[in-house]
């Protein structure tokens, strides 16, 4: 018995030591480092020495030595550079730069070089990066909660529930569907809790799923080609300068308001006098003319509306796709919550809102039976409490597009990806 126990103690001891023996910084392209994975495969072997005969014991302890535990980032590189580092198309400081790695962006390592130079591919781009710029195995992996993002797919189950609490006795906060994909906020043992929305009042919506039922994704950043950043410059610009039109275009409106107002003004006050001054008649012709231009106005006001379509209100709001969730905000390029993005996109083409969504649910146009969607349709979703917390805008093929939380900010998502409160139309 005392043999069997201090064989145990010496074969967890030879586990241990394969576990934790791999401490390089650098791990190079034919190297592994021993973290998290092949944990498994020791225990297997540990069995097999116990249930053996002692002329098999060192022929076992060998077998634990021996055996390669792969690290998943033993061939990944995680850029280090304060700032990026350059991507080049030969390993030499005078080739052509052919992208950048950012700091906390990742590289599948293809082969390290002499020089000190290591050749990489992340994304659509390959080439050469100097090794003291990347951090690999356990360095890199040490870098994956600070830079890597993570997220949860619905799998296994048609809808899934949301849970208040980490356990299967917990209230119910939400049901959702297959496929979604969700922000993780943290893990906690055989759970994950995600983030659904960030509503406008700066309150985000999260709950617990259990780690059966999703795909838990882990991703870094990776990097971007010189051409693939001049085309993201030229969009950004061009967002830019459509809401630089739009607010020119609503400063202009808000001047001719004002010099239509001070005009009004002035003839009401000129009607005024004439009436002091001449006949009644003359009195009486002066208010026509005043009621005739209040219709024209009117009209012109209708008909400017009128001539905007569901259609093109959803077009303009996909313009914004990629730019951030700021709670209180109202801008379409800096940043705007998820009432505040639709105010804005509505009030481009002429109709005023209430800014909050849960006044914009009882508020703002009318309200329609879901399976009557359109583009341009105002989509609600409320929080555990039944109080409205959330707003989109339906545009077409069963997608929203919406500001929908500090993580992710302006994006396009399924209507459904929550349970919807109700629908409403504002134009036709």
């Amino acid at each position: 018995m005392k043999k069997s126990m201090a064989l145990k103690s010496a074969l967890f001891a030879a586990s241990a030591l394969v576990f934790f023996s791999t401490t390089n910084d650098k791990a190079y392209g034919n190297q592994t480092t021993s973290v998290e994975q092949g944990v498994a495969g020791i225990s297997k072997i540990l069995s097999d020495v116990f249930a053996s005969s002692d002329d098999k014991v060192n022929e076992k302890i060998d077998k634990v030595y021996n055996t390669e535990i792969k690290s998943p980032f033993a061939n990944l590189g995680v850029s280090k550079a304060s700032s990026y580092v350059n991507i080049r198309s030969k390993p030499s400081t005078e080739s052509k730069i052919v992208g950048k790695l950012y700091e906390g962006c990742a590289a599948d390592i293809l082969e390290w070089l002499e020089g000190d130079w290591v050749k990489i591919v992340s994304g659509d781009v390959e080439g050469y990066i100097a090794s003291n710029y990347l951090a690999c195995g356990k360095e890199a992996e040490k870098l994956a909660d600070k830079f890597a993002e993570k997220y949860a797919t619905v799998i296994r189950t048609q809808t899934l529930r949301v849970r208040e609490e980490p356990n299967l006795e917990s209230r119910t906060l939400e049901l959702i569907p297959l496929g979604e994909r969700f922000p993780i906020i943290e893990e906690q043992g055989e759970w994950v809790k995600i983030l659904l929305s960030s509503d406008d009042q700066g309150n985000d919506f999260e709950g617990y799923v259990h780690k059966d039922y999703v795909d838990i994704e882990v991703i870094f950043q990776k990097a971007i080609s010189i051409e693939e950043e001049q085309r993201r410059i030229r969009e950004q610009q061009e967002a830019e300068r459509a809401e630089a039109e739009r607010l020119a275009e609503e400063e202009e409106r808000r001047r001719q308001e004002e010099a239509r107002k001070k005009e009004e003004a002035r003839k009401q006050e000129e009607a005024r006098k004439q009436a002091e001054a001449k006949k009644q008649a003359e009195a009486k012709k002066a208010a026509e003319n005043k009621k005739e231009e209040t219709k024209k106005s009117e009209s012109s006001s209708s008909s400017s509306k009128s001539s905007s379509t569901g259609q093109e209100i959803a077009s303009y709001a996909q313009k914004f796709v990629g730019n951030p969730y700021v709670w209180g905000g109202v801008s379409l390029t800096k940043g705007a919550d998820c009432s505040g993005f639709v105010y804005t996109i509505y009030k481009q083409f002429g109709y005023t809102l209430d800014r909050v969504s849960r006044d914009q649910a009882r508020s703002a146009g009318r309200k329609i039976n879901v399976s009557d969607r359109k583009p341009g349709d105002l989509v609600f979703y409320t929080n555990n409490k039944g109080v409205v917390n959330h707003v989109a805008i339906y545009i077409g093929n069963d997608k929203i597009v919406h500001a929908a939380n500090k993580r992710q900010g302006i994006i396009i998502s399924k209507y459904n990806y929550r349970k919807v409160y109700c629908m409403r139309r504002v134009i036709g």
